[in-house]
């Protein structure tokens, strides 16, 4: 079983990193009382992409088998699309369309409540993306972008087409798709705060999250090293701190300094969000399966 994991984590992430955080570590303080790791459901092939409605619903992807899942405030299962596009990560815009990482075709679908996609990027420069793989849009509706390449079973070639592995800005009126960030190994992770003011992007390969002042017209200024972590998947709480995804979940405060860990007994945590009715419950995709944990704060975004 855990060959069999490793070998999904290496085919699906493209290389196995070190461990992230310590078992050692404490429990972050925003950890409600007495809450424990549950597991909500298992048996996927791999899950990623977790996100939030505004209902409080989560969408996750199990992205070998080409679906995405909904896991109900009620803790009911369901499978929303299959096939999604071999969608990744994802996250709701303000105005409730699912946005996919659709890496089956380097695409970023915008999905509509009943099902329907639109594809708002699939290349850049006349060549096709690497593999779309997370996303966040500010509230203004322009969206950020991470495309690095992890050479996926489904492609037919095992070049990038891309000259690089970089990070891209799609205009709120979607007339303007540029790259923001081209000084990365290998950029994954995104999250940006509710004000649209800050985003936060983690380089996976040089083990770094980084933020950045976010500028009207989607450049970014004022880089800034956050902590010595990279991550696949991250989120903010309504405190400001930092949940990074890899080997279980490492939380960084607002300034970067380390504020504990939770362990998951799989072998990858590829992403994570805030749900539930409150929108004050964890939601962890951890390789074969979807996991939650009680909070003594909200997610960052609770309000979207």
């Amino acid at each position: 079983m855990k060959a069999l994991q490793l070998v999904l984590m290496f085919t699906l992430t493209g290389t196995i990193l070190p461990a992230f955080g310590q078992t050692a570590d404490p429990l972050p303080d925003t950890v409600a009382p007495g809450a424990k790791l549950e597991k909500l459901a298992g048996e996927f092939e791999f899950t990623e992409g977790p996100t939030c409605d505004a209902n409080g619903n989560i969408f996750f992807t199990d992205q070998p088998n080409n679906r995405i899942m909904k896991w109900t405030v009620d803790g009911k299962l369901s499978t929303f699309l299959q096939p999604a596009g071999r969608a990744n990560g994802m996250y709701f815009d303000h105005n409730g369309n699912l946005l996919a990482c659709a890496d089956e075709k380097t695409e970023l679908w915008s999905i509509t409540p009943d099902g329907k996609h639109v594809v708002l990027a699939k290349e850049f420069a006349g060549k096709p993306l690497n593999g779309p793989n997370d996303v966040w849009a500010r509230p203004d509706g322009g969206l950020y972008l991470t495309d690095p390449f992890y050479k996926r079973p489904w492609w037919d070639y095992n070049d990038r087409p891309q000259d690089g592995e970089h990070v891209y800005f799609l205009s709120a009126d979607r007339k303007t798709f540029k790259r923001v960030i081209t000084d990365f190994v290998r950029p994954n992770g995104i999250i940006g705060t509710p004000d649209g003011k800050t985003l936060y992007v983690s380089d996976i390969d040089a083990h770094k999250t980084y933020a950045y002042d976010v500028q009207p017209d989607g450049s970014l200024t004022n880089k800034r090293l956050h902590c010595k972590l990279g991550s696949d998947g991250m989120t903010l709480d309504s405190e400001g701190n930092v949940y990074l995804t890899g080997k279980g979940v490492s939380v960084f405060d607002r300034t970067g300094k380390p504020a504990g860990h939770i362990d998951v007994p799989e072998s990858w945590s590829a992403n994570i969000c805030f749900g539930g009715k409150d929108k004050q419950t964890l939601f962890i995709t951890a390789s074969k399966s979807l996991y939650s944990i009680r909070m003594k704060v909200k997610g960052a975004n609770a309000a979207k």
